[in-house]
């Protein structure tokens, strides 16, 4: 079943708020809330939510690893859109402010497997750690 980049997205969220084998309410809104306002979902269907994040981890579970999850996710996924995805891992993982060593470990595999220019990574991450700064 080839994905559309929509849906790969919202994959890439699910995986990436699961990583830590946990799936606040918080990840939960914060992908609602993304689906809702990026322009990348624009005409996207945010009632498919449920049944995609359900899919998403039902992948990561029956896979044999997270590099046949980043094969199903990527297989007809734009090269252009490669950073919007590590975008939105990187504020799947950092939403809570507890970052634990999975969730390290999925975005180095994401990276490593969309690779990105490791300074295209620091920008993403710096932003990232900014935007979600408390007072």
């Amino acid at each position: 079943m080839a994905l559309t980049p929509q849906e790969a997205l919202v994959y890439v969220m699910v995986v990436s708020a699961a990583a830590d084998r946990t799936l606040s309410d918080g990840e939960i809104e914060r992908i609602d809330g993304l689906v809702a306002r990026l322009p990348v979902f624009a005409g996207f269907d945010r009632t498919q939510l449920p049944a995609l994040a359900k899919a998403a981890l039902d992948q990561t579970q029956q896979a044999d690893d997270l590099n046949d999850v980043l094969e199903i996710i990527f297989a007809d996924f734009p090269e252009r859109l490669y950073d919007t995805a590590y975008a939105l891992a990187v504020e799947l993982v950092a939403v809570d402010l507890d970052i634990h060593q999975e969730e390290l470990r999925w975005l180095e595999m994401l990276s490593d497997y969309l690779e990105l220019d490791k300074l295209v990574i620091a920008a993403i991450e710096r932003a990232a750690r900014a935007r979600l700064k408390k007072a």
